[in-house]
């Protein structure tokens, strides 16, 4: 064989590989195409999904401080560009979408996201964030950022793995129905109830579950599911979760301080008193004395005290699969 030959067709197969390589993210930006270097202020932006909420938004960009606001996602267009340049006076808006492991392995990508004074992770299928971005320089860039001090947020999916505990969705498949309280308690180990953990590190959100769409879907039950199982599986003896209506967010300080914005159903913020009493595959939930603290728009809750102010408490149990409420209606929500 010609030497020069082979020696030219690796060449061209290195040539094709790297062109596929490169360009399996999209990065679309607009305002300076030259980045900036400000000093952003740390905080988490938890949003429920539905209707996007411009306060929101903008809080987000306070916390950029006039630096590089960067949306990710795993796939989608650049919608969110225009939206939120049009509320902030920023340096750039831009989205980058990492659809797979080959995308969220390509240096370029982490460079990216450590560019950016301010994140924004958008709804979708938290399956797809991580199948594609766990392991690798997507998740250790995001996490780099956190630690320095920089915001973050994230609606729907992009919500869903702000937690150290996330419901992956890994089991599902293409056609599946969302995952119901109806699947989850008469069976807490039903086998599309994947959790995860460690995703994402942020000292704020440690030893918390994260969940949207929550009155809107009727998710109480699942979510009542998931910390019964982060319990029975060791995980940790007394999680907490924050649930998030659609069309509502918190918007929480680095002092763990939380103001609830918004026109939906508000925040549920939850913690387990008493360990699951049945929690084991094929058998119906009993999980006593859950404290839960509703908070509507204009309320605020503390993740660090775990206390608030402008809310309603009230008490969950399980028995035997069905949901009791101390709520003088009885509603669960």
């Amino acid at each position: 064989m010609n030497p020069f030959r082979f020696s030219f067709s690796l060449l061209i197969l290195w040539l094709a590989a790297s062109v596929a390589y490169a360009a399996s993210f999209q990065y679309l930006r607009i305002g300076n195409k030259n980045d900036v270097q400000t000093t952003p202020s740390a905080g988490v932006a938890m949003m429920g999904g539905g209707s996007d909420i411009d306060e929101a938004f903008r809080w987000l960009c306070q916390k950029a401080n006039g630096g590089d606001f960067l949306i990710l996602t795993a796939s989608g267009d650049d919608a969110y560009n225009p939206y939120i340049n049009g509320l902030c006076k920023l340096n750039s808006v831009a989205t980058l979408s990492i659809p797979d492991r080959q995308a969220a392995r390509d240096p370029k990508v982490a460079e990216i996201i450590r560019h950016a004074e301010a994140i924004f992770i958008t709804g979708g299928d938290q399956a797809d964030y991580i199948h594609g971005w766990k392991g690798t320089p997507v998740e250790d860039a995001i996490n780099a950022n956190i630690a320095a001090g920089k915001p973050i947020g994230g609606t729907s999916a992009g919500l869903a793995i702000l937690g150290e505990f996330v419901y992956g969705a890994l089991g599902d498949k293409p056609d599946d129905k969302d995952l119901a309280s109806t699947d989850v308690l008469p069976n807490p180990y039903f086998d599309r109830v994947t959790l995860i953990r460690g995703f994402l590190k942020n000292p704020l959100l440690g030893n918390l579950l994260t969940d949207s769409h929550f009155a809107k879907r009727d998710r109480m039950g699942r979510t009542l599911g998931f910390l019964a199982r982060i319990m029975q599986d060791g995980w940790s003896k007394s999680p907490r979760e924050v649930a998030i209506d659609e069309k509502s967010a918190v918007l929480v300080e680095p002092d763990g301080n939380g103001t609830v914005v918004g026109t939906g159903k508000g925040v549920y913020f939850l913690r387990p008193t008493l360990s699951p009493e049945v929690c084991k595959p094929g058998q119906p939930l009993t999980f006593r004395k859950i404290s839960v603290y509703r908070a509507p728009a204009g309320a605020h809750f503390n993740l660090t005290s775990w206390t608030g102010d402008g809310g309603t408490a009230y008490s969950l149990s399980v028995e035997k699969g069905k949901i009791a409420s101390t709520q003088a209606n009885q509603s669960i929500y």
